[in-house]
């Protein structure tokens, strides 16, 4: 079973879904949705660790996922898991880390289909001339997510 919530974030309201275990995805709603009696730990920990996130109280998550996903997809979200907070890489450097040079469009639709955006932080991947490209949440959220990081990593230049 897939059980649901809402989170009011700065980018407006999230919709969490997970089984019993483990988050499913993160999606960039319209507004809430009624939220379910009874809902997993793994729910109202995603929930709490998004709101210490965007409180800048936090920079790493630790929710147990489970995207569903190609193996190459897969490879590239584990990749972006290890990315950290306030930095960002290119399509084409994360083909390189996966020893597929040529895949950087690959790269970008497996970035593209990322079913757990922020937790795996697919808005820290940046065009090749340093560029903002594509977000499934818009490029203003994007920015937003990377200006928040650096503001709270004192990092001066993201993109």
């Amino acid at each position: 079973m897939i059980y649901s919530i809402s989170c009011n974030t700065p980018l407006g309201v999230l919709k969490l879904s997970s089984d019993e275990s483990s988050l499913k995805s993160i999606t960039f709603d319209e507004e809430e949705t009624a939220n379910q009696q009874w809902i997993p730990d793994v729910l109202s920990e995603t929930k709490k660790q998004l709101n210490e996130y965007f409180s800048g109280e936090r920079n790493q998550f630790d929710i147990p996922l489970d995207p569903e996903g190609t193996v190459f997809q897969i490879s590239v979200w584990n990749l972006l898991k290890e990315l950290s907070y306030g930095s960002t890489i290119s399509y084409s450097e994360i083909a390189r880390e996966l020893g597929e040079p040529a895949a950087s469009r690959a790269v970008g639709m497996a970035n593209g289909r990322n079913p757990v955006p922020i937790i795996i932080p697919c808005h820290r991947v940046i065009g090749n001339n340093g560029k903002l490209t594509g977000y499934s949440g818009g490029l203003e959220r994007k920015k937003w997510l990377l200006l928040h990081e650096r503001k709270f990593s004192r990092k001066e230049e993201l993109f």
